[in-house]
């Protein structure tokens, strides 16, 4: 089960799956392995139940600056041409309108600027303000019930992919496993990672793997593993749970509320689920938790390793939710998890979307949510917005909270070009042949 390769990945949920991809398929890497210490591939919080099922392209997120937009929509590019090529049956995503709503003078006028002044309406071509009469076309239930007084505008796209990043992740896995130079391991924990002369050993259960590079993606836990290693003394985790609440069929696609540009979290929003229309999804909240994994008691020790306890750490969390927006809406947030209680601390959220929902149409999904890895910088004692990575010798830590999986390819191939400039240019990698196969996919007609 041990053995030697060129490029060793950790983790085998949508992030190191696009990885292995992208270097199995378009790279002439001599030998690849991943290893995933669960029994079977992206079975953490890339599952259908552990995330919002959402492929960000940055167009109805209003916490994005049309910059971090503009990078975001590439990656979306990337993926949604993946599973146009990869997923004609759609039994990994569905595709579904999804709008960004605003109710009331302040959030039309905030909405209308976004489009017309703040360059969102000629970033995305098929991105259309439309009225209350065209909401009500696309969204019965968005309408029904609203004060009619009261001013609407949405701004909605055909591009709403609705995605199963679990089947996705298994997906490029199995394309990745068709190159005789791959090899997969689950089962497999990674127990210690230490240089050698020639690269890193990796110690599993299973026996050691050696390599000459390596990339660690496995959530939470790669900065636990660079710390190990002496990387990222400056960065500490502040783990955030997401919930969800489930209701029948109310909408048709994704209706996104507007979100506070301070919080790092997804705005509440409700959707259609991906395998069944007929079930919508109202969350995600946010609830703080001292675990790497959500549900795993064993993880609370891995979250303590990566925050040190240290002064630094604790400076730095006092000086986050000291905050008075942030504070209150986590305050807020603990509530969501307590029964009976929560689910009538939420219903206001649940009618900002459909007005019409009663406190019998919902109920809190049992055993959905995963944790998201907010990231800490212990030097500013601030929030990093975005995804994280430590590049050191020969080794990449990717810690990815959201859009981490919206951006999986964009990233994989980012880390592709440093892999092969760690081979000191050894290898080759056929960017164009990776293009045809995904982005070239995406259908840009309106």
């Amino acid at each position: 089960m041990s053995g030697k390769y060129d490029l060793v990945i950790v983790g085998g949920g949508i992030s190191g799956a696009s990885l292995l991809y992208t270097t199995a398929k378009f790279t002439d890497i001599d030998s690849i392995a991943l290893i995933e210490k669960e029994s079977e591939i992206a079975a953490i919080n890339s599952h259908h139940t552990n995330n919002s099922q959402t492929l960000h392209f940055g167009d109805i997120e209003t916490n994005y600056t049309l910059e971090k937009a503009e990078g975001v929509k590439t990656g979306a590019e990337l993926l949604a041409g993946y599973l146009e090529n990869h997923d004609p049956d759609r039994e990994m995503h569905a595709k579904r309108s999804k709008m960004v709503l605003g109710v009331g003078g302040e959030e039309v006028d905030k909405l209308e600027r976004r489009y017309h002044e703040e360059g969102f309406g000629d970033l995305y071509p098929k991105l259309e303000p439309i009225g209350r009469d065209e909401i009500g076309e696309i969204e019965p239930k968005v309408v029904e019930d609203r004060d009619p007084d009261v001013e609407m505008l949405a701004l909605q796209t055909p591009d709403g992919y609705v995605v199963d990043y679990g089947e996705t992740a298994k997906s490029m896995v199995e394309n990745a496993r068709e190159e005789a130079n791959v090899d997969v391991f689950t089962d497999t924990k990674v127990e210690d990672v230490t240089e050698n002369t020639e690269g890193y050993t990796l110690t599993t259960g299973r026996g050691p793997f050696d390599c000459e590079v390596a990339v660690v993606a496995a959530g939470s836990h790669s900065l636990q593993i660079a710390k190990e290693l002496g990387y990222g003394e400056d960065m500490v985790l502040l783990p955030v749970a997401g919930s969800f609440f489930l209701a029948d069929d109310l909408l048709n696609g994704k209706v996104y509320t507007l979100q506070m540009k301070k919080l790092p979290f997804a705005a509440v929003h409700g959707d259609a689920d991906v395998h069944d229309g007929s079930i919508t999804r109202f969350g995600p909240t946010a609830k703080l938790v001292p675990a790497l994994e959500r549900g795993r008691v064993s993880t609370v020790s891995d979250f303590l390793d990566v925050f040190g306890l240290n002064a630094a750490s604790f400076l730095s969390y006092a000086n986050i939710l000291a905050d008075r927006i942030l504070l209150p809406y986590v305050l807020t947030n603990l509530l969501y998890d307590v029964p009976e209680l929560g689910r009538r601390a939420f219903l206001p959220e649940v009618q900002k979307v459909v007005p019409s929902v009663e406190l019998d149409d919902i109920e809190r999904a049992k055993g959905y949510g995963g944790v998201r890895p907010q990231i800490v910088d212990t030097s500013e004692r601030s929030l990093d917005m975005g995804e994280a990575k430590i590049v050191g010798d020969d080794i990449i830590f990717n810690i990815t909270p959201s859009p981490g999986a919206s951006t999986s390819l964009k990233n994989a191939m980012r880390d592709t070009e440093t892999i092969l400039e760690f081979f000191e240019e050894d290898y080759e990698f056929d960017e164009d042949a990776f293009r045809a196969e995904t982005i070239e996919n995406f259908p840009r007609g309106a």
